[in-house]
């Protein structure tokens, strides 16, 4: 039932760039994270449980992660949904509204029914794409990719 993607991201890849307004309606630009590490995790959709106990799970390691490092959310939903599913759970970083679906194009992430499934990306400093997981456990997921920050700068 997904429609496949064409593009195959590797780790040494480029992050293909992209310009997406979050939550609160302010526009988000890789380019303008270069010397960051970026953590961009797709997900299907705002407020659904395994969405929720995901994007809770990155809240509460967010203090675990050295301050150079930027996570990013990236869903079809909108502005606004992204802005509810923000507040109702006190979100402490940005989510990405991709309503058309491009970016989420770019990266290569397979859609099932018409949303995102999950899907991240761990972009170092340079803008390179250092690890991809294909497969996400949403309980599990932040504390993965917090112990694989310790080998990407």
């Amino acid at each position: 039932m997904g429609l496949f993607s064409s593009t195959t991201l590797k780790p040494g890849d480029a992050a293909p760039a992209f310009t997406l307004a979050d939550q609160a309606g302010t526009k988000v630009s890789l380019a303008k994270l270069k010397g960051k590490r970026v953590v961009l995790y797709f997900y299907p959709k705002a407020d659904t449980p395994g969405c929720t106990k995901e994007a809770c799970s990155f809240r509460d390691r967010g203090p675990k992660y050295p301050a150079d490092v930027v996570v990013l959310g990236v869903s079809k939903d909108s502005v606004g949904s992204q802005k509810a599913f923000s507040e109702k759970f006190s979100l402490t970083f940005p989510l990405l509204a991709d309503a058309d679906g491009a970016v989420i194009k770019a990266y290569g992430v397979d859609l099932a029914f018409g949303i995102a499934k999950r899907k991240t990306f761990l972009i170092d400093s340079k803008g390179k794409i250092a690890k991809v997981y294909e497969s996400v456990d949403p309980n599990t997921h932040a504390d993965d990719v917090l112990e694989d920050l310790a080998q990407v700068s």
